[in-house]
């Protein structure tokens, strides 16, 4: 055969591209069962990291959200509850999801039984900003502010917010944003505001 030829060319174009295709569709199915392995222990550490359990090996993570975590309630249409237990407390753990300002973000929030004070919060992200949007995930003192916030009003009100330090008024709901990360911080205010408008029916 020639191989100077233009048909050469693309026949052997094709069957490499033909090959590496099933080279990676091959090693995609093999390698995704441990890969939803993997996101799924990454999940439970996140949730037991808004229930203020962090630090915790692989093996520990699974053990421990076994004993924390005593129900996963799908309450409505891509709503889901966790119904926890800390220290013979109850607590209740809900998702929020969002855009930040490159991406997605998300989170896990976990109520008191008043179902109302936040015991603790956990916030993840996409591709936020290193140093500054990212913060969000990276400071852990950032996380931190939001325990023993109010997250709605006598009157059942959403009131937990993301404000610029300057124009918190109301420190029992309202937390610090992110220092030169506007957008970001606004996008987890709208994010837990929206989200827990959505869940506050079956939080009552």
């Amino acid at each position: 055969m020639n191989t100077n030829k233009n048909s050469y060319i693309i026949l052997y174009s094709t069957v490499m591209v033909v090959i590496v295709a099933f080279l990676l569709a091959f090693i995609y199915q093999t390698l995704k069962p441990m890969q939803d392995v993997n996101v799924a222990l990454d999940k439970k550490k996140q949730i037991l990291a808004s229930l203020n359990i962090r630090d915790v090996s692989d093996s520990e993570a699974e053990a421990k959200y076994q004993e924390v975590v005593k129900a996963e309630n799908t309450v409505g249409e891509g709503l889901t509850l966790y119904q926890c237990e800390v220290d013979g407390n109850k607590k209740v753990v809900v998702p929020v999801r969002g855009m930040g300002l490159w991406g997605p973000i998300w989170g896990y929030v976990a109520l008191d039984d008043d179902k109302t004070t936040i015991f603790g919060a956990y916030f993840n992200h996409e591709s936020e900003t290193a140093g500054l949007g990212a913060e969000i995930k990276d400071s852990r003192a950032w996380q931190d502010q939001f325990r023993g916030k109010k997250v709605y009003s006598v009157d059942g009100k959403v009131v937990i917010a993301v404000k610029k330090k300057s124009d918190v008024k109301n420190p029992e709901s309202e937390c610090d944003a992110v220092t030169g990360a506007t957008l970001t911080s606004d996008g987890v205010s709208l994010m837990l505001q929206e989200s827990f408008e959505k869940y506050k029916s079956y939080l009552k």
